[in-house]
Formats: structure tokens, sequence, C-alpha cells
């Protein structure tokens, strides 16, 4: 274990306490991890105190003067469960849920030794979820699995304007295109559309006009999505707070619930996005849907600027 600080076990869960600060001061510990190619810089937060976190998400995302990514993360302790995260778009806007993110939480958590369980929960957005992870023969995690709960599909709870649950072609005009979306919240809202090519959409154009339309109150993240065929989906994602990204977990997730809504797909799916593949399964049993990927270490670093 590093020098400065001590391990606690309270009621099964690992808690870090900082004794001392680095000598010097040092600057703030940081890691750049990705899933899918959905990049976040996270935070120890059992070892490091951020006084703003929102300011300073905007700060270090930048690209060229920081150290550009999506956003920041936040893993902290919880009093309902075994870590709290808390993430912030490059904007430093705050979001209750990020599917990609909460899988390196959940490797940071195990592989960095703040547990050694591969089974624990993680507390996002006041809710709780519960990760599985698979180990390499190494014994670090090589991927998984997040329950991220059922998807909220009243029109008022995503929410939106819209009247209805599901939200099923609802019409929202952006630009010179009219696009019949398919509504849902995955911890985080989002609003599906079907293209016929990915590649062509207008992601940058219309992405920002749907995300900021007046239907929408908290703005919505915008998945452009085609239906390979019933088990495997491609896509591209403007996320709120942030713009196009590589991938986005718990827009995967609404993909495939919207998919299968509209009776486009079964209920177990593979959704590629440019960073990556991730398995999406909704299951009939409990209604919950469950989002498979990786989770990937890209490098420790130390925050310098006041």
């Amino acid at each position: 274990m590093a020098a400065g600080r001590f391990l606690v076990v309270k009621r099964g869960r690992v808690w870090y306490t900082r004794r001392e600060s680095r000598k010097g001061g040092g600057g703030m510990r940081f890691t750049k991890m990705e899933g899918a190619g959905n990049d976040y810089l996270y935070i120890n937060g059992f070892e490091e105190q951020v006084a703003d976190p929102a300011a300073l998400s905007v700060r270090m995302s930048r690209q060229h003067f920081g150290c550009g990514s999506d956003g920041l993360i936040l893993i902290l302790p919880s009093e309902i469960a075994d870590f709290r995260m808390r993430m912030f778009n490059s904007d430093g806007s705050e979001s209750g849920m990020c599917g990609n993110g909460i899988r390196c939480v959940a490797k940071y958590c195990h592989d960095r030794g703040l547990t050694d369980k591969t089974e624990f929960t993680v507390e996002s957005g006041g809710e709780i979820k519960l990760l599985r992870l698979t180990l390499a023969p190494d014994g670090t995690t090589r991927s998984v699995r997040v329950d991220m709960g059922a998807p909220q599909l009243d029109g008022a709870k995503v929410p939106s304007a819209a009247v209805g649950c599901p939200v099923i072609g609802h019409p929202v005009k952006a630009g010179e295109r009219t696009y019949a979306l398919t509504l849902v919240n995955m911890g985080n809202p989002h609003a599906v559309c079907f293209v016929e090519d990915p590649d062509a959409a207008p992601v940058t154009t219309d992405g920002p006009l749907l995300e900021r339309h007046a239907d929408f109150p908290q703005r919505i993240n915008v998945e452009f999505v085609k239906v390979e065929d019933r088990e495997h989906l491609r896509m591209r994602v403007w996320e709120r707070g942030t713009g196009e990204t590589l991938a986005c977990g718990t827009g995967a997730c609404a993909a495939a619930v919207a998919a299968c809504l509209n009776g486009l797909c079964g209920r177990s799916v593979a959704v590629t996005l440019p960073g990556g593949t991730l398995q999406i399964e909704w299951s009939e049993d409990d209604g919950h849907v469950y989002l498979t990927g990786p989770a990937t270490f890209v490098y420790d670093g130390v925050w310098l600027q006041k």
C-alpha cells in the first residue's frame, strides 16, 4: 500500500483515509481511463479533495490546455453502497449516470486495491448499481457487467414535453429535418432516432439542436442508430454537455431499448459505436437493462495547475 494512507474495513467495504498530504504539495493525482473510447479523468476521492469539481472538469477536460477528456469522475465513499461516483461533463454540468464511466470505476476500485470483491455496488445519481467483474488470468479486470436498472419510459419522467408511456415516434424538428424520436431515460435522458447511415447522419449539426430543444427541459442525449440486423445495432451519439463522443454506455442501452420497443431487434444485442462494441440485454425476467463492456487504464498523472 502506498505511503501516506491507511486501510479501514467497515461493514465489508474498503475505505481509504488520507493520513497526510504529500510532501511539498506535488499536485493532485488522477487517472485517465476509457471504456469503448469514452474517456474520463478519475480522481480517488478517498485520497484527494476537490473543492469545485464542475470547474475542475472544464479545466482538465480541455484539449491542448488540459488533459483532453469527455469529463471528470470522482470515486467517493458511500453510506448506501460500496462506493459512490459523481460524473461531470466537459462543460461542468453534472450527470446522474455514465455507463462507460461506472465500468471504469469498477476496474479502478478492484485493480487499485480499494476492494478485492468481484461483485459490488456503486451509488450514482442517488441510485445503486450492481456490478460484476470478469477477471483476466493475471487477476485484473477484463470486463464489467452493470445492472443499469429498468428503463424509464414515461415521457414526463424522461423528462420531456411528450405525453405517453412509452413515447415512440415523437416528432421534433432540427434544422431542415423532422426526427421521430423514441424517448428513454437510463439514469439520464435519451432521444433515439433511426437512420440509414450513422456515418452520414448530421450528428454535429442536428445533435446540439435536438439536445437543447424546448421539449427537453433538462436537455437530452441523442442517438443516431442503424439496425444492422436483429442482434446488431450501429450508432453515433451526441452527448449533452460534451458533444459527440466515441461511445456512450447509457446511450447504447437506450438505443437497444428503443429498437426493441419499435420491433426492430430482440432483447439482447451488440451495439457498435466508433469506440467499440458493447453488449446490451433487456431482461424479460426483471425488466432491467444489463450493460457489458471493457474498461481500460490509459495513464496516471498529476494535475499541477492551481
